[in-house]
């Protein structure tokens, strides 16, 4: 099987424009080594799976072929080292991507439990708080304006296959469907997290690594929710997305 190696081939050049474009203009994503192909291939059945589509394979040089190669009627492309490297952006190139078509978000009503990312800039937190959210039975997830992109290699990478349990929908603005909304934030008037209505309907919030909610002006739906904390500041906000979704998968369970 012949092997790109040419930066300048065709080939490479429709897969780097495929994969440039991010957030809502993304039309295709790389899933990147053999785990997390197999965490896709794993939850394909689920809603949030569904919306992933594989269009073609990529196997690293000198490298054995994989079994869903064949299994998934896929063509291969073998790259060189380097323009694997390029295409997943990491230091190490893994031997096998696999090249999936984006299909539409979801539409209709929210799920009864839901969690909600507000301008979480980098991928890789993202990726945590996705995976929070998936470990601890939340059912959907909202991007709010600034989020990642969750369909980046680098979120999908740090969710570890939670995107293929989430379905992900982006919101330009906080407008409450009904049941119970909060935002973890410390500020005045919070609720402590031991003293809050966290039944179903459920959708918890999460803001900015840096800034948390200031200059977002929440509606009189969405109350401020605190977890206490001693001689910080702050919490990272996917340790505080991780402590509330527990909390509620804790409460939920009794």
């Amino acid at each position: 099987m012949p092997i790109l190696t040419s930066k300048a081939n065709p080939r490479f050049r429709d897969l780097q424009a495929r994969l440039r474009p991010g957030g809502s203009h993304r039309s295709a994503t790389l899933l990147l080594g053999e785990k997390l192909i197999e965490a896709w291939l794993e939850a394909r059945q689920t809603t949030a799976a569904k919306r992933l589509h594989p269009a073609l394979w990529l196997r690293l040089e000198q490298t054995a072929s994989h079994p869903l190669e064949t299994s998934l009627g896929l063509e291969t492309l073998v790259l060189g080292e380097a323009l694997m490297r390029e295409l997943a952006d990491a230091g190490s190139p893994p031997a096998h991507a696999l090249l999936m078509d984006l299909g539409p978000e979801p539409t209709g009503p929210l799920a009864a439990r839901v969690l909600g990312a507000w301008g979480i800039q980098d991928p890789g937190n993202l990726g945590a708080i996705l995976r929070s959210a998936a470990a601890f039975g939340f059912q959907e997830a909202l991007l709010g304006p600034g989020c990642a992109d969750p369909f980046h290699p680098k979120a999908l990478r740090g969710s570890m296959g939670a995107a293929f349990l989430l379905p992900l929908r982006r919101v330009s603005t906080l407008q409450p469907e009904g049941g119970r909304w909060y935002a973890l934030d410390g500020g005045p008037g919070a609720i402590p997290l031991a003293e809050a209505d966290l039944s179903e309907p459920l959708c918890l919030w999460v803001g900015n690594e840096g800034h948390g909610w200031q200059g977002v002006d929440l509606p009189a739906g969405v109350q401020r929710l605190a977890i206490p904390i001693q001689g910080l500041e702050s919490l990272n906000a996917a340790v505080a997305a991780g402590i509330a979704c527990f909390e509620a998968a804790r409460r939920k369970a009794l």
